[in-house]
């Protein structure tokens, strides 16, 4: 899918994984891919300007979302729910390790010098963040949007199309907190999409 996604699109997944990290969360949720448009160049962040959406509004109120209720991201408990959000199954894992290395393989200690060396990468600074289902949820619509609009490719417009239609997540609700509905962004979408298809006839 990502083949199809513009360059704007793309930068919109990497400021996304980028605001996730600058916050000291970890995974990417809606609210991220939310302000991931913000920084991106294109018709999303052009659209949500019109509607009075600003990137330091939006991460004070995820800041206050996340500090003052559940996040979306906290259904996941444990370890293994956690890593099957991702598609990875644990219990396969095991097993695949200790078919290769023997019964108890993972249950082995670790030497100091290799937790010293797992604490020095494993400061968030780097590596990819793993999205959340609903963030998942988000990129899968922006496709269907495309789709819909018989776009081609993947674009900004169709990410923030895809995060409105998802309904649910933190993003929505901030979006909804300061008086933007699903048809808000879709009126501003095609308005943006409008305006562009008159600027090219006219250049």
């Amino acid at each position: 899918m990502f083949e199809r996604f513009t360059d704007e699109a793309r930068a919109v997944v990497v400021h996304a994984q980028a605001e996730a990290r600058e916050l000291r969360h970890h995974y990417v949720g809606t609210e991220h891919l939310l302000l991931g448009l913000l920084r991106a160049a294109g018709t999303g962040s052009a659209v949500l300007g019109q509607l009075g959406i600003g990137a330091d509004d939006v991460r004070s109120d995820v800041t206050d979302f996340i500090d003052g209720s559940a996040t979306e991201a906290e259904p996941v408990h444990d370890d293994a729910t956690a890593l099957r959000a991702i598609g990875i199954d644990l219990d396969e894992v095991r097993d695949r390790i200790e078919a290769a290395f023997g019964p108890g393989a993972l249950d082995r200690p670790v030497s100091r010098s290799h937790l010293w060396r797992r604490r020095r990468c494993d400061d968030g600074s780097s590596g990819r963040v793993p999205f959340t289902p609903r963030a998942k949820k988000v990129l899968e619509l922006s496709l269907r949007e495309a789709v819909r609009l018989r776009d081609p490719h993947i674009g900004t417009e169709h990410v923030l199309l895809g995060l409105a239609r998802e309904g649910e997540g933190l993003a929505s609700r901030i979006l909804v907190e300061r008086g933007v509905t699903p048809d808000d962004v879709r009126r501003g979408v095609a308005l943006e999409l409008s305006r562009r298809d008159q600027r090219g006839r006219s250049a």
